[in-house]
């Protein structure tokens, strides 16, 4: 069986015959477009990047925070002057590098009597910075419970 070939009509030899490949400025054009789109993915990476890495450091700075309250609560109360909660009763190596831990114990006066003695309130404010720069700041309260 001996099969033909599909006969082009002389306006297709015409077009096939006339037809040119790609012009530099075209391809140039392409290029520009593909660099364009290539630039904006990139852009968009950089910043959520950023924004991952600023949302661990918040994660991080609350994690040391929480836990340094919590160590700071299970301490017996200290009524005498201000009481310095100073000593971390974290591990060393569980504190990320680069951060550090600030403790500040204010006395409180819930009677409002202007009697220096410790009314049995203090507010512990647990400051975690990161080379120089707040991260984090966590407010609590210790009470007296008279034990």
């Amino acid at each position: 069986m001996i099969k033909s070939r599909p006969r082009l009509s002389p306006a297709s030899i015409r077009m096939l015959t006339e037809q040119q490949g790609m012009t530099l400025m075209e391809v140039l054009i392409a290029l520009l477009i593909i660099g364009m789109v290539a630039v904006t993915y990139l852009a968009g990476m950089s910043t959520s990047s950023k924004a991952v890495i600023a949302s661990q450091e918040q994660v991080i700075g609350e994690s040391l925070a929480k836990s340094q309250l919590e160590s700071v609560k299970r301490q017996p109360y200290d009524a005498i002057g201000t009481p310095e909660y100073t000593e971390i009763d974290l591990d060393p190596d569980l504190i990320a590098v680069g951060y550090d831990l600030q403790v500040e114990v204010q006395l409180m006066n819930p009677r409002g009597d202007t009697d220096v003695n410790d009314d049995g309130l203090q507010r512990i404010i647990i400051t975690i910075t990161r080379d120089g720069e707040t991260v984090f700041t966590l407010e609590g309260y210790k009470c007296f419970t008279g034990q």
